[in-house]
């Protein structure tokens, strides 16, 4: 970010005021409005923040126009494609691609670090059997700071850094264990001889009553699924992490505050609503009604899974999960679930409509990541979680970047008030 030789002036009540701008390396120039209370004594007014930067970033970029995702400047078609989750991983994390031995000093931190103290096995047990997954996930990753308390001074750059790998590793392994324990069965623990999507796999598909052999290609999606959801810039759930952080909390809270945000239908959920969306379709021969439906802007049915908020154009991310689903739904089939057939079709429809190539809805990642989810066998309620872990190295990144920030400050949004004024008590017997 370059101070420009571009100001921009504000006029308002007989005053002018000169606000500086600032140059990103890629996307819109930026008003800086940090001194307007101190020089106009007025705010802005931004409900949603959509039209506010909140902090600078080298991380994410994301151009919603023209459908583009970068993370540290590699567009996200390539990560995808050719890399796996935990070099991107690195990539967030530190800002450059890793050499080998980096990659594998990485890898090797990570997969040791992938196990939970044996006493949060407690915690699980204290929730009921019915507990939603998130619900476990946001308890017990808050729950961390009473176990790992040599990685919660935020102030130590060597903690910081422990407390980053902890919270990589031990994702899967408790999102697994509340998979495991929703469906009664025992927990299993991480084996270091399997690879970081395997590894989750693994911990939660196998039992002890008979052997589990990944197969590659789920392997390959799920890394795929971890890949393109490993962070999107200055999200709802991002901000919250950054919010949180900016008071000093430690890292385990700031994540947990993170997974409750995430949690929200409007955000996490979205693959979620897009399953939901297709068991009320129903068959393939009940289509042609939703896409009419979809069409009718009296109705107010949503084609969910189809366009994306940020996306005006293609979700970058979902031509390379469109991939993995033909190969996850060619290896396990969909001729026994009417659900994915209703996918396979549905999707086919509108690729081949003329509304939806006019009016850019076409299938976006989350489309594709709950289809594959679905094939794999995982319940809707571990959508969200599996989201949750995805995204952990993305907050963790900000995080850590925010910390190292000079111009770090605690958060303190403003408002419109639009109560009472100053009013005199009354007494009760008054009234």
């Amino acid at each position: 970010m370059t101070e420009s030789t571009k100001t921009a002036t504000l006029s308002f009540d007989g005053k002018t005021l000169e606000l500086p701008m600032f140059t990103p390396t890629a996307g819109p120039d930026v008003i800086d409005i940090r001194k307007l209370y101190a020089q106009g004594h007025v705010f802005t007014y931004d409900p949603g923040f959509t039209s506010t930067a909140s902090c600078d970033s080298t991380i994410t970029f994301i151009d919603g126009d023209e459908g583009v995702l970068l993370h540290r400047g590699y567009p996200i078609d390539q990560l995808a494609g050719k890399s796996h989750f935990l070099e991107v991983c690195y990539l967030l994390l530190y800002g450059e691609l890793p050499s080998a031995a980096e990659l594998e000093k990485f890898e090797t931190t990570i997969t040791r670090h992938t196990m939970i103290h044996e006493q949060m096995h407690n915690f699980f047990r204290g929730f009921r059997r019915d507990a939603h997954p998130m619900a476990i996930m946001v308890g017990v990753v808050g729950a961390m700071a009473a176990f790992y308390h040599d990685s919660t001074d935020v102030s130590d750059p060597h903690q910081r850094e422990v407390a980053s790998h902890r919270l990589i590793a031990k994702m899967p392994t408790i999102a697994a264990m509340a998979y495991k324990y929703s469906v009664g069965q025992p927990f299993v623990y991480p084996r270091n001889d399997l690879d970081y999507a395997a590894n989750f796999l693994h911990m939660c598909f196998s039992v002890p009553a008979e052997e589990y052999h990944v197969n590659p290609i789920l392997s390959r999606a799920m890394d795929r699924i971890f890949t393109l959801h490993a962070d999107h810039e200055q999200n709802a759930s991002t901000s919250t992490v950054r919010l949180a952080s900016s008071s000093g909390a430690n890292p385990f809270a700031c994540i947990a505050a993170g997974i409750a945000c995430l949690w929200g239908p409007a955000h996490g959920g979205a693959n979620q609503a897009c399953l939901e969306m297709l068991r009320e379709i129903g068959t393939v021969d009940r289509i042609p009604e939703f896409i009419a439906r979809a069409k009718d802007k009296n109705d107010p049915f949503r084609l969910m899974g189809f366009g994306h908020r940020v996306y005006k154009n293609t979700d970058p991310r979902a031509k390379v999960l469109k991939q993995s689903a033909d190969e996850v739904l060619e290896l396990l089939g969909v001729e026994d679930n009417p659900l994915l057939q209703v996918a396979k079709e549905l999707e086919k429809t509108a690729l081949n409509d003329p509304y939806f190539k006019e009016k850019k809805l076409f299938p976006n990642v989350d489309f594709y990541s709950g289809i594959i989810l679905e094939a794999m066998g995982f319940p809707t309620s571990m959508f969200t979680p599996i989201f949750a872990l995805s995204r952990t190295v993305g907050w963790v990144s900000q995080w850590k970047e925010m910390i190292g920030d000079p111009q770090n400050k605690i958060g303190r949004p403003r408002q419109l008030y639009l109560g009472e004024t100053a009013r005199d008590y009354v007494d009760v017997e008054n009234r």
